[in-house]
Formats: structure tokens, sequence, C-alpha cells
């Protein structure tokens, strides 16, 4: 069994699929290494809200992944995790960029850690900054996550 930042590498290599929601959402992993990944993504008009900008669960979305797989790839074999805990700050509207998230670790406890992002545009302007509180799973608990 692979860890999950293993897993991670292989996609960005090709090896492996992109999970259901980065292809349905339209993002991509990037970057990853240990407490740390990157996600980008194409946003239009596909992606708007009722009133034309970018719906806010895309950007919940994007950042997600990025802490997910940034916490993830702190992970051992055996491991997994779930999200306890996500909080978002829309900072500007958008209505179509190229988008990055960036995910770091910010703490690792034996159970419960903390991720953060930073959603920045094209041209490195601060979109949205996310913060997630994840817990580690092993065990029967991790079985089949």
């Amino acid at each position: 069994m692979a860890t999950m930042l293993e897993g991670v590498q292989a996609m960005i290599r090709g090896e492996a699929p992109a999970p259901p929601v980065a292809r349905l959402v339209g993002f991509d992993v990037v970057e990853v290494a240990a407490g740390r990944a990157v996600f980008e993504m194409e946003a239009g008009p596909q992606h708007a809200n009722p009133m034309g900008t970018l719906h806010g669960g895309i950007l919940c979305d994007i950042a997600d992944a990025a802490m997910g797989i940034a916490y993830a790839s702190m992970l051992e074999e055996g491991e997994s995790f779930t999200t306890l805990e996500l909080k978002i700050n829309f900072l500007k509207p958008v209505w179509k960029a190229r988008l990055r998230a960036e995910g770091h670790l910010v703490k690792r406890g034996k159970t419960v850690g903390l991720v953060e992002c930073d959603i920045v545009d094209e041209t490195g302007s601060l979109v949205a900054c996310a913060s997630s509180t994840c817990l580690t799973l092993s065990g029967d608990k991790a079985a089949g996550r």
C-alpha cells in the first residue's frame, strides 16, 4: 500500500487518475510535497452563480482539495483522514480567471491537524483564504477511505 503522498505524485505524473470531483469541477493538482499542495483551475461561466460570478462552492472545492492533499501528504501508510471543519473568507468576486490554491499544513497533532489555503488569480491577487481542521484515521477507521 502506498502513502497518500505517493498516490498524488502518481496523479501528477499521469500514472493514476484524478478523483472524479477534480474532473467534474475542473481542477488539477500541479504540485505536492510534504505538508504542501497546489491546485489550479480555469474558472469561467460554467462555474457561475445566479449573479454571474464564480460560485463560492467552487472556491470551497479547490481550497478543500489543496488543504486535504497537503494534510494527506503527511499521513503514513495505512492512515487516512476526514475533514472536521472548513472555513473560507471570500475576498473579491471572480468572473473568469486562472486560479491557484496553495494549501499548507500548519500543525499536525496525533489525531487532529490544521491546514490553511490561499487562493489567488493569475495576477497574484488574493481571491479567498480558507482553513480546515482534519482528523487522522487509522486502523479500522481508515479502512476503505
